[in-house]
C-alpha cells in the first residue's frame, strides 16, 4: 500500500508564527542597520557561496516575489525562508540552491518535486532543465491551485493536488525527485518512483539526503546535516 504522508499543520503553523516573529525582528534590524537585500545582492551571495553558474542564472531569471504573499514581498531576496500560508514556507534561497546542486537536474527528462508549495522551485527547475517535463505534487489544494495560476505560462510544468499519496506514481518513473519538506526516513515509495539511474534529494529530520540509483539499485547515499524544514508526518 502506498504510504501516506500528511503535512503536520500544528507544527507547520507554529513554525510559520516563529517565522513571522523572526521576520519582524529581522525587518527592524535591517531598517536600523542595513538595506534589505535586493536580487543583485542575493545573486552575489550565491556566487560567493560557490554555487555553479547555471544555478545562479536560474535564480536571476525567476522573480521570487511572485511566489510569496504581498506582505512578505519586501523581503523576497533576503536569504531566509518566508511563510506562504497554510503553515508552509518557501525555503531560503541558499538551501534551495544547495538542493538543486545535489539534484543535478540539467540533463533530466522528467523531474518531480514533492511538496511544491508556491511553485518557486518548479520555476527554477524549469529554467535549469528547460526541455524536461516537470511535475509538482502538493497536498494543500489552495497552494496547488495558486501555483498553477502563477506558472500557467510554463508549458512543461504540471502541478497536481495529491492528498492521499506521496509523489505521483502514475506518472513515473522520474530521473530526478526533489522533496521540499522533511520526512522521518527516506520515503520508500519515492525510491520506487525513481528511474533506474535516478537521483532523489530529500530532507530527513535535520539533514538533506541524496540517494543515487544505479541499474535500479541504490548505489550511494550521502547525508548533509544542519537544515530545518516544515515536516511531513506519516
Amino acid at each position: 500500500m502506498t504510504e501516506r504522508l500528511k503535512i503536520s499543520f500544528g507544527i507547520g503553523r507554529r513554525f510559520e508564527n516563529f517565522l513571522k516573529e523572526k521576520r519582524a525582528k529581522n525587518e527592524g534590524f535591517l531598517k536600523k542597520n542595513k538595506k534589505i537585500m535586493s536580487k543583485k545582492d542575493l545573486l552575489e551571495k550565491l556566487k560567493n557561496l560557490g554555487f555553479q553558474d547555471y544555478i545562479v542564472r536560474a535564480f536571476e531569471r525567476i522573480d521570487r516575489s511572485r511566489f510569496v504573499p504581498e506582505e512578505e514581498r519586501d523581503l523576497s531576496y533576503e536569504d531566509i525562508p518566508l511563510p506562504i500560508g497554510f503553515g508552509q514556507t518557501v525555503s531560503q534561497p541558499r538551501t534551495i540552491a544547495f538542493m538543486l546542486q545535489l539534484l543535478e537536474p540539467a540533463k533530466a527528462r522528467k523531474i518531480l518535486e514533492v511538496g511544491s508549495g508556491s511553485g518557486y522551485v518548479l520555476a527554477l527547475l524549469s529554467e535549469i532543465a528547460e526541455h524536461a517535463l516537470i511535475y509538482g505534487a502538493e497536498i494543500i489544494k489552495e497552494l496547488a491551485e495558486r501555483s498553477r495560476g502563477i506558472l500557467a505560462g510554463r508549458k512543461n510544468i504540471f502541478i497536481f493536488h495529491a492528498p492521499k499519496k506521496i509523489g505521483l506514481p502514475e506518472y513515473g518513473s522520474f530521473d530526478r525527485i526533489l522533496v521540499s519538506a522533511s520526512a522521518k526516513e527516506i520515503p520508500r515509495d519515492l525510491i520506487s518512483q525513481l528511474d533506474q539511474n535516478g537521483v532523489l534529494v530529500c530532507p530527513v529530520e535535520n539533514s538533506i539526503v541524496r540517494v543515487a540509483k544505479k541499474n535500479n539499485k541504490i548505489d550511494k547515499i550521502k547525508e548533509f546535516p544542519g537544515f530545518v524544514f516544515v515536516p511531513l508526518i506519516k
